[in-house]
């Protein structure tokens, strides 16, 4: 029997990071394709995290090997402690969409700390048309932490994971996963 579908409910039923990927990277039959990604303090407006996509990558080998999926699918930050004392953040996604609409685009991304959930997003864009370049933007309030909390933080580097997950018309399209470090300013 074929494992169920991944959810928009399930994932906000778990409790602890993936150990693995929920899709296959085919799973993203509408093409998107992610271009750039910057997120600032909105307060100052201070960038803390920007990159852009190369204008014309290469096209990827098949079969792809693991450990270069895992690169593709994952990243690792590394953001100064003081964004742990930011009170809002933006994020900006610039994205493209393939030759087929998209309907209903939604992400939802849960943050573990220890492998606890300390926080859940949950986006939704709504349509995009074909052949489209669209930009995402968020902002958002950031949790308050004690210093004791930050310091917790600060002392175990990617101990801070997160899982974004990209649905169409609730169907599961894209799994990326991220891990944080916090440096001390």
């Amino acid at each position: 029997m074929p494992p169920a579908p991944v959810t928009p409910e399930a994932v906000l039923a778990y409790t602890k990071p993936t150990s693995g990927w929920m899709c296959p990277l085919n799973a993203n039959s509408y093409g998107i394709e992610f271009l750039k990604f910057e997120i600032k303090d909105y307060d100052t407006n201070r960038v803390v995290y920007q990159v852009a996509r190369e204008p014309d990558p290469e096209p990827l080998p098949e079969p792809l090997d693991p450990e270069v999926e895992n690169m593709i699918r994952s990243v690792k930050y590394t953001f100064p402690a003081s964004f742990l004392k930011f009170k809002t953040v933006r994020t900006l996604l610039e994205f493209c969409v393939g030759p087929k609409p998209a309907p209903n685009l939604r992400m939802i991304e849960r943050h573990f700390f220890k492998d606890k959930l300390v926080r859940t997003y949950d986006f939704e864009f709504g349509f995009c048309i074909p052949n489209s370049t669209n930009s995402w933007e968020a902002i958002y309030d950031v949790p308050e932490y004690t210093t004791a909390q930050i310091n917790d933080y600060v002392s175990h580097p990617y101990a801070h994971k997160s899982d974004s997950f990209y649905f169409v018309d609730n169907k599961l399209i894209m799994h990326n996963k991220a891990e944080y470090q916090y440096a001390r300013d």
